[in-house]
């Protein structure tokens, strides 16, 4: 992105052809290559594979009591709300995935998703103006 992107466009959601990704980024989100460096958190300890995907401290001050339980595990590079449309679903529906996700997982459930999340990956990734969030 260009420099000082969240104070400019959209903020901190990306737009399909938002003018604040260059072009070297745009390939980079569409393969979700960006993401690679989250694998070191992963070796660390600090995320999962598998788990609902971080949000910002601004958009979990605005969570609900239910919507909270997604905290109960990890973040995740990749998680149930990601194979089932990623950034294309409504926010509040993408959160309930993510919780569903926490009230079932197992393994069988993690490696049901690893194997769909490639499909995800050329899937598209954007919804409408906000990315998905409604500030």
């Amino acid at each position: 992105m260009v420099v000082d992107a969240e104070h400019k466009g959209a903020g901190y959601a990306v737009n399909e052809g938002d003018p604040r990704i260059t072009k070297a980024g745009r390939l980079l989100r569409r393969l979700s290559i960006d993401e690679l460096p989250q694998l070191w958190n992963v070796v660390r300890g600090d995320m999962s594979l598998i788990g609902p995907r971080p949000t910002l401290a601004y958009q979990v001050e605005r969570y609900t009591p239910r919507q909270r339980r997604r905290l109960e595990v990890k973040p995740g590079i990749t998680g149930w709300a990601q194979i089932h449309g990623r950034a294309r679903l409504p926010w509040d529906e993408r959160i309930e995935l993510d919780v569903w996700y926490v009230e079932h997982r197992s393994p069988w459930l993690d490696l049901k998703i690893l194997a769909k999340t490639p499909a995800a990956l050329f899937a598209g990734t954007y919804k409408g103006q906000s990315g998905g969030w409604q500030a």
